[in-house]
């Protein structure tokens, strides 16, 4: 199994995977304005011999065949003050 990954034009690290190449048919409408104009970032098997980074391979693989697609969303940011804070133990 392959997957198609594309990085969004409006979004800073958010990605789209499909199964194939130009292939959005099976993406919301709503999600494809969201994310604006897709821009390809590479082909990818997913047989497991390359890891994903940032996303689960088996949850890619389970969403690309049960919705036609998977995103990827940016890791939430760090709060360094409450970080500090709990370092300093006064959370």
């Amino acid at each position: 199994m392959f997957c198609v990954i594309y990085r969004s034009a409006r979004r800073d690290q958010t990605y789209l995977y499909v199964e194939k190449r130009d292939d959005f048919s099976r993406v919301p409408e709503a999600l494809m304005q969201s994310f604006g104009q897709p821009q390809l970032a590479m082909i990818l098997p997913l047989d497991g011999r390359k890891k994903l980074v940032g996303a689960d391979l088996e949850k890619v693989k389970e969403a690309l065949i049960s919705q036609g697609y998977y995103l990827q969303l940016p890791p939430p940011q760090e709060n360094l003050l409450k970080q500090h804070l709990a370092d300093q133990g006064k959370e």
